[in-house]
């Protein structure tokens, strides 16, 4: 393929990223060798593969017209529609973003500009494109259409910067290129603007978009300035037409459900020189979307920004370095390419909130916290806790001008709650693991008691509903009487479990803050997840076979008694069922009574218990994973790997992490289980290849075997250095069972450790063997639960 070759050794050598000399240079040492991008662009991953900052407002990738094009860019065989400058990454639902894309031209067929398909159904037909031809690379990403240009583009915070090289073009073509009024989703509202001045070629526009996940609609603004050739003529189009007479276009929806196409074009005298398009963005005005961009890359200069963005991600990624002696490339490359999706979104869009205006940084993106509690909060407590301290503000200052803490929120818009109030278990996260840098935490705290306490209208899209039931009967039940407020009555089940760990992570908050009475009231409300507990419920297989397992979570109703859903609905091994937010929905949200019947992180010894000791909770666990019921595509199964540690088994975690991972995840397009999740799925995977995962919510990370021989995290506010590291380290990885640990030169017998090992600086040592040992296994050595452990061994045998 030639034009992949142009693109291969042109453009990455002329950036001079990564030619083979720079690559021997920096082996061991620089992250960025490791990152790929396109982890995840096929197979449902829908991850965002394009060039962007850490955090980054201004995405830019090209889009195709795939059915999974949610970040924009897909390799799953469909052409290329447009390349646009706003994504976010790996959600699931309706496509987000995607604004105002551009599309190149070698020519119009006659030298009429009637002659090019400007919209997306029919221009896609010229975006045809080989995969080899894709480059993308931490600030850079770059592709070749079959019709010839050859696309690169790269980035500044709110600013895209595209370098279009008309390759084939004949001498007197005029390249032309479009930007149209649309985004991923065709969810263009009406009164579109666009404007291209006739002497600069300047495009100046903005049109209103409806959110992907939740509630509202938002104003995106737009500046694109191009360079590099002299200018033909220009002019706009609406629908297939096209003149060069008109300049400016006002444009409504239309009435038959899809966007009128609209927009405008420039075209250049010749094709032997490259485009330079800039498109500056703003959400408060076009005026300012051009300042950004006039601020942020005055000279289009692409090879200094693409270097720029470059070392950005580079000190991003820098504090966490992994030994890839002897272990195959591709964990290697897994473990930095999820540490790179953790830092995409949330997306810092401070300075263009147009809802409200304060000192405080603005953070979008947030899609949604409930998969982004688990493990992606947790991570970057450890890899940018200077990023993360202004998400918390970010959040505080949502709660103080929109009444309450999001637990989704994306395009300024309040999304769609999933289950608890999960960014209760956010700030109490942070807060444990001593991060300050401005935050009010008397202002955090009210913030999640108000959670616990006071009922929005919209509990759909902030808040929890049912609060008086929860109240009264420790439970939400089933068709609840709710008057207060209105959300999906489905859920009572799911709900409830997350209720009851939002209100311990409120105790926590409590706790550290000294109010002891309001530690003791949420602790005790923590324990309400036991009121949905049926001692005697079974669990039946659809041929009739009882699974063996008794005791499950049930749905209640307001009389207190009992409901039923089958325990293995909405499990991997349900496929009919729909487990999502319809009003028809079932009593748990996208995953099963067995899976949640496990999350209860906060008193797994009472849990420990209830199953029947911790045999009979290991023998369930296993069951959970060996009978395919959970699935690691989704975030409730993500504790559940680990929870062996609580039944003083952890070397069955470093067992099922053994299997996930190499199973399930892989450093190609199609290498994730399920969507991303905005980092969901790669901060999991990098957690558990570093070798220690959170409980998210408390100060406890599990301990199993890195995948590396040793990991080095340089934690950026202290400086201090926490090793891990592997004895008898086996890259082939049968010896992943710890037999025994010090922690700075002394023995070590806990099977977790405290955030004080990353900002003290310390070292942790694992002995490892090919066979379960008995280290960490004594009840002294199990994590932290409010209740006791009972009906333990002092040791495993």
């Amino acid at each position: 393929m030639v034009q992949a070759q142009t693109l291969t050794w042109l453009s990455l050598s002329v950036l001079g990223l990564f030619s083979p000399a720079n690559a021997q240079e920096t082996e061991h040492v620089d992250p960025l060798r490791y990152v790929d991008q396109l982890v995840g662009a096929s197979n449902g991953g829908n991850v965002f593969p394009g060039a962007t900052l850490p955090y980054g407002m201004a995405k830019a990738v090209a889009d195709t017209n795939s059915g999974s094009n949610q970040g924009g860019f897909t390799l799953d065989g469909t052409p290329v529609s447009g390349f646009s400058v706003l994504h976010d990454s790996g959600t699931g639902g309706s496509p987000s973003l995607g604004n105002f894309p551009l599309f190149p031209y070698n020519s119009c067929e006659g030298g009429d500009v009637n002659n090019c398909a400007f919209p997306k159904k029919t221009r896609v037909s010229f975006g045809k494109f080989a995969n080899e031809s894709v480059q993308a690379r931490p600030g850079y990403f770059g592709i070749t259409l079959q019709s010839g240009p050859l696309v690169e583009m790269t980035t500044t915070q709110h600013t895209a910067l595209f370098r279009f090289t008309f390759q084939g073009a004949a001498a007197g073509d005029k390249p032309l290129i479009l930007q149209d009024l649309s985004d991923l989703s065709d969810s263009r509202q009406d009164n579109g603007t666009i404007r291209v001045d006739p002497e600069t070629g300047r495009i100046t526009g903005d049109a209103v978009f409806v959110a992907s996940f939740g509630q509202g609609k938002y104003q995106p603004f737009f500046c694109t300035d191009f360079h590099g050739a002299d200018m033909a003529d220009s002019g706009v189009f609406a629908d297939s037409r096209a003149s060069t007479d008109v300049h400016e276009l006002k444009i409504s929806r239309s009435i038959n459900g899809f966007p009128l196409p609209g927009g405008a074009f420039v075209r250049f005298v010749n094709g032997d020189k490259p485009v330079y398009a800039r498109v500056g963005l703003s959400f408060i005005s076009s005026e300012q979307a051009c300042a950004n961009a006039e601020r942020e890359m005055p000279k289009f200069d692409f090879n200094k920004h693409a270097h720029e963005a470059q070392d950005a991600w580079r000190q991003k990624l820098s504090p966490i370095v992994v030994d890839p002696k002897g272990v195959d490339e591709s964990f290697v490359k897994n473990f930095y390419s999820g540490m790179y999706r953790t830092m995409v979104n949330p997306q810092n869009y401070t300075g263009e909130n147009p809802l409200w205006h304060d000192a405080e940084p603005y953070f979008d993106s947030f899609y949604c916290i409930w998969d982004l509690f688990r493990s992606q909060f947790p991570f970057l407590t450890i890899l940018d806790p200077e990023a993360v301290a202004q998400m918390i503000r970010s959040l505080i200052s949502t709660y103080e001008h929109d009444g309450w803490l999001p637990d989704c929120r994306m395009s300024f818009s309040r999304g769609y709650t999933q289950g608890g109030s999960n960014a209760d278990n956010v700030l109490a996260d942070v807060y444990l693991k001593g991060i300050e840098a401005g935050i009010d935490w008397q202002k955090g705290y009210e913030a999640v008691k108000k959670d616990a306490e006071v009922e929005p209208y919209d509990w759909c899209c902030r808040g929890r509903g049912g609060i008086d039931s929860w109240k009264k009967l420790g439970y939400i039940p089933v068709q609840d009487f709710d008057y207060k407020g209105f959300g999906t009555l489905t859920r009572s089940i799911s709900r409830s479990v997350e209720y009851a760990y939002n209100d311990f992570c409120i105790s926590q908050m409590a706790r550290g803050l000294g109010s002891r009475d309001e530690q003791e009231k949420y602790a005790e409300s923590s324990a309400n997840w036991q009121k949905l507990y049926k001692a005697d419920q079974a669990s039946i297989l659809p041929d009739g076979t009882n699974t063996g397992f008794t005791g499950f979570l049930q749905p209640r109703y307001q009389n207190q008694t009992w409901g039923y859903q089958d325990p293995l609905k909405c499990s991997n091994t349900d496929s009919k069922s729909v487990c999502s937010l319809q009003n028809s929905g079932p009593e748990t949200f996208e995953s099963s009574i067995w899976e949640y019947g496990f999350f209860v992180p906060h008193d797994q010894a009472r849990l420990i218990t209830l199953y029947g000791g911790p045999d009979a909770f290991v023998k369930r666990l296993n069951y959970l994973h060996d009978k395919g019921i959970t699935y690691i595509g989704n975030e409730p199964a993500f504790l559940t790997v680990f929870q062996y540690h609580y039944a003083g088994r952890p070397a069955e975690s470093a067992r099922r992490s053994h299997f996930y991972i190499p199973k399930y995840f892989s450093p190609k397009p199609d290498g994730l289980p399920g969507n991303d999740d905005s980092g969901a799925m790669g901060s999991f995977l990098a957690f558990s290849m570093m070798g220690l995962f959170p409980n998210p919510g408390q100060d406890v990370y599990l301990i199993t075997p890195p995948y590396f021989e040793s990991v080095k995290i340089k934690h950026p506010l202290t400086g201090k250095t926490a090793t891990i590291r592997n004895v008898n380290f086996d890259p082939s990885y049968k010896n992943i069972y710890i037999q025994s640990a010090t922690l700075n030169g002394k023995p070590y017998s806990r099977n977790w450790i405290d955030h004080s090992f990353f900002t003290n600086g310390q070292e942790l040592v694992l002995t490892l063997g090919s066979a379960e040992s008995s280290w960490g296994t004594a009840v002294r050595d199990l994590p932290p639960s409010i209740s006791s452990y009972t009906g333990f061994n002092e040791t495993y045998n």
